[in-house]
């Protein structure tokens, strides 16, 4: 617990990712929440984890503010966990880890699944990271500075 108050107070915004949402299954469940799995008995299904498990998840899912509790959309007594605002801004990591995965866990010929452009049909573009002028950067021409955030 002590390892987790040091995160929770670490200026290294990597690491407070990574205590809030670097779990494995945390990032199942919300890679599932893309495919608009919203309902537990959907989520345990896919992820075939312990209902248990399952329910420590998604509840410390719904306090850190990734997803909400609501109704069923299709008018059911069922409850359904949406993503928030917040839970969809984790789109571009998970993108980002798939494109590592594709590029680097497999062997050419083996299968995988690949992300599709709903408009082109067409795989997305392989994220980089840009300055503001549009240059590609790589870890080299980057530095960290510790600030205040805004309010």
């Amino acid at each position: 617990m002590a390892r987790q108050k040091l995160l929770a107070q670490s200026e290294c915004p990597v690491a407070r990712t990574l205590e809030a949402i670097g779990d494995r299954w945390v990032l199942m469940i919300i890679r599932d929440a893309f495919d608009d799995v919203r309902r537990f008995s959907e989520f345990q299904k896919r992820l075939g984890l312990a209902k248990n498990i399952l329910t420590v998840k998604l509840k410390m899912l719904v306090e850190l503010g990734v997803l909400e509790i609501q109704p069923a959309s299709d008018g059911s007594a069922y409850k359904e966990y949406v993503l928030t605002e917040m839970g969809r801004a984790v789109f571009p990591i998970v993108v980002s880890m798939r494109q590592w995965g594709e590029r680097f866990l497999y062997r050419e010929g083996e299968s995988h699944s690949v992300l599709l452009d709903n408009d082109s049909d067409q795989p997305v573009e392989t994220i980089a990271v840009r300055s503001t002028s549009g240059k590609v950067l790589t870890p080299a021409d980057c530095h960290r500075r510790v600030v205040r955030r805004k309010a």
